[in-house]
């Protein structure tokens, strides 16, 4: 067998393009050809077009086409335009033409200088043309507006008859954003009949409008609108389903929750129960700015256990207690949140006021909230920093506004019943049931009782800790209330920046009626003495300034009263003489020394009087040298309750 020879027989190699590199293209890119298969022969053959021999001839572009083509002006395009969009609108909206006219009719009824007789004839006309497609039309923002007006200005029995003809609509229309304002329109001028009626068409409703961010608009409107015993009706809905679905339950004479409760035996976890489900969605969505929410989240506190309290609290810490503290309930729900919340939650709450103190200072209800943030949180730089820093540049409209100067009062005298109202100080004085746990200690061996008994007392699933802080946080927090009103005032510069404001507009703070007592206070030192000694100096200053205006002679052309003879002024005058007898001795020397026979006369009499009822036994001793002589005359007569204080 013949040896092959190797190297004549070498493998069969891919042939290399003569230049080419490793890459085998050169360098260059070299795109594949496509390989024409069936499939791709298929789909080309749709798209090939027949030759037509008579189009072939026909130009392009015909001399019609070519005419139709012309540009047209901006204005040409413009009512084009504005021409396509009313064949639109007349397409998808049924009542188009009807809107347009009904919006003529309305430019023309809504004017001012428009006569009675004139408008009453264009009212009647619009409701002409509406009768039958009110409730069809009254969600469109046009023709919802030209109902407002016509339900304003029109006769009660065109009224009564678009009240009619809403009525089996309402709950649709209660929820539309534009239908609303007409409802709340028609409420406005209901009679009481009609009223009754809507409520009673909202029965088994009240829950699930609350709930709509719009529905809840109406619910709260019906519920300002209701007498008493129609809001308790509205509210009962949300307590317990019986009383949803049963109406003769709801007609209990009981106010409070507690009370319906032990009246008709109801299962007091039921209704906690069904009070969570109403209220957890509402707090979720944040509709809270709603009275009725606010009467029925305190009444829902009373029964509460304290995860379902402390779930509320926890849910309002935050801005959106800011949005529920102008009301009366709305404040409540802010003190309790404020007294039983911890301090992370206090902090928000303080947070989410930022920029609205100044607001919430000048509102009623408001103002308490801020005197209990003043009375209970014990981070004062927290309260410095956010609080005090937007009340001083408006200190003085809150010293003359009668809510403003709530909160400087608290600071200056806490809790003064010359200041707050019985209803103030209880609100104050709020508390959840469930969170208020009184930790005493009562030993057995004395009451004689038993030590199971003892044992299970001891048992109980109670932290003691967290009930002792719980305590001290409602008596109003764990630092001294004297400390807390020092560095509230004295180290925060309120202090200062009241003395001032009060020594700039002294004679204006006598005369007025709110103004004066936060002139007494900061002019006594405040209760407790807390502005002494730190600012002695500058309270020197302000009996200074007091003095100088009191001091100032009595005239006949002189158009308001002296301050010694106005009805305000006198008896702050008269008061600071017996609180204060650093004041009483600079006003002596600047006003009545050897020149109290002009002062025995009138409103001024009771406050020389007063000199002799003074504190200061040197200042006394010279009053009575003085006023003694007048006393024997008859020509100064002592007030009924005053006798001259013994020298001694």
């Amino acid at each position: 067998m013949a040896f092959k020879n190797q190297h004549g027989s070498e493998p069969n190699k891919r042939k290399r393009i003569a230049g080419g590199t490793k890459g085998g293209d050169g360098g260059k890119f070299s795109p594949k050809k496509k390989l024409k298969t069936q499939s791709n022969d298929q789909q080309n053959k749709g798209f090939k077009k027949k030759f037509d021999s008579k189009a072939a001839g026909k130009p392009k572009f015909d001399k019609s086409d070519a005419a139709n083509n012309v540009p047209k002006s901006k204005r040409e395009l413009r009512i084009q335009a504005k021409e396509l969009a009313e064949a639109r609108k007349k397409k998808r909206k049924p009542h188009y033409t009807l809107e347009q006219e009904l919006a003529s009719l309305w430019e023309k009824m809504r004017r001012r200088n428009i006569a009675k007789e004139d408008r009453s004839k264009l009212v009647s006309e619009a409701l002409r043309k509406m009768k039958g497609k009110i409730p069809e039309i009254a969600g469109s923002h046009v023709s919802c507006r030209v109902l407002q007006t016509c339900s304003k200005y029109c006769l009660p029995d065109e009224r009564n008859a678009v009240y009619e003809e809403l009525k089996p609509h309402f709950l649709t229309l209660a929820c539309n954003t534009y239908a609303v304002h007409l409802i709340t329109k028609l409420l406005d001028n209901a009679s009481k009949e009609q009223l009754a009626d809507f409520i009673s068409s909202l029965r088994g409703h009240v829950a699930s409008l609350l709930r709509h961010m719009v529905g809840s608009v109406v619910v709260e409107h019906v519920y300002q609108l209701g007498n008493a015993t129609q809001k308790q009706s509205l509210l009962m809905e949300l307590y317990s389903t019986e009383l949803q679905l049963f109406k003769d339950l709801a007609l209990v004479k009981e106010r409070r929750l507690v009370d319906i409760i032990s009246k008709l035996n109801l299962q007091k976890s039921a209704v906690v129960r069904h009070m969570s489900a109403v209220v957890q969605p509402i707090l979720e969505k944040g509709i809270v700015d709603h009275s009725i929410l606010h009467k029925a989240l305190v009444e829902y506190l009373t029964i509460a256990d304290k995860t379902s309290a402390a779930d509320v609290i926890q849910h309002l810490s935050s801005a959106l207690l800011v949005r529920m503290i102008h009301t009366k309930d709305g404040s409540k729900i802010g003190i309790l949140c404020i007294k039983h919340g911890s301090a992370q939650e206090r902090k928000k709450i303080i947070k989410g006021m930022k920029g609205h103190v100044s607001k919430i200072a000048l509102d009623r209800f408001g103002s308490m909230v801020l005197a209990c943030i003043l009375s209970v949180v014990d981070d004062t730089q927290l309260i410095k920093k956010i609080i005090i820093r937007e009340l001083q540049p408006v200190l003085k409209e809150l010293i003359f506004d009668k809510n403003g100067r709530r909160p400087l009062l608290q600071l200056l005298h806490p809790n003064c019943s010359r200041y707050l109202s019985p209803d103030d100080l209880s609100l104050l004085d709020s508390s959840i049931p469930s969170l208020l746990i009184k930790v005493t200690f009562i030993s057995f061996e004395f009451c004689g009782g038993s030590e199971p008994e003892a044992e299970e007392a001891k048992g109980d699933d109670v932290d003691m800790s967290d009930a002792e802080e719980n305590v001290k946080s409602v008596a109003g927090g764990k630092k001294d209330p004297i400390l807390r009103r020092k560095e509230l005032l004295v180290d925060s510069g309120l202090a200062e920046s009241l003395i001032e404001a009060c020594c700039e507009s002294a004679e204006e703070l006598l005369r007025s009626n709110n103004g004066k007592e936060v002139l007494f206070e900061v002019a006594s030192r405040g209760a407790d003495n807390i502005l002494h000694p730190h600012l002695d100096e500058k309270l020197d200053t302000l009996h200074e300034a007091i003095a100088s205006r009191v001091s100032l002679p009595k005239s006949e052309g002189q158009e308001e009263e002296h301050l010694l003879e106005n009805f305000h002024s006198s008896r702050t005058i008269r008061k600071l003489i017996l609180e204060c007898p650093s004041f009483a001795s600079t006003l002596w020397k600047q006003t009545f020394k050897g020149n109290c026979k002009t002062w025995v006369q009138g409103h001024s009499a009771k406050v020389v009087s007063a000199y002799l009822e003074t504190s200061d036994p040197k200042l006394l001793k010279l009053a009575k040298k003085e006023l003694q002589p007048l006393l024997d005359e008859g020509l100064l007569k002592l007030p009924d309750q005053s006798k001259p204080r013994k020298e001694g």
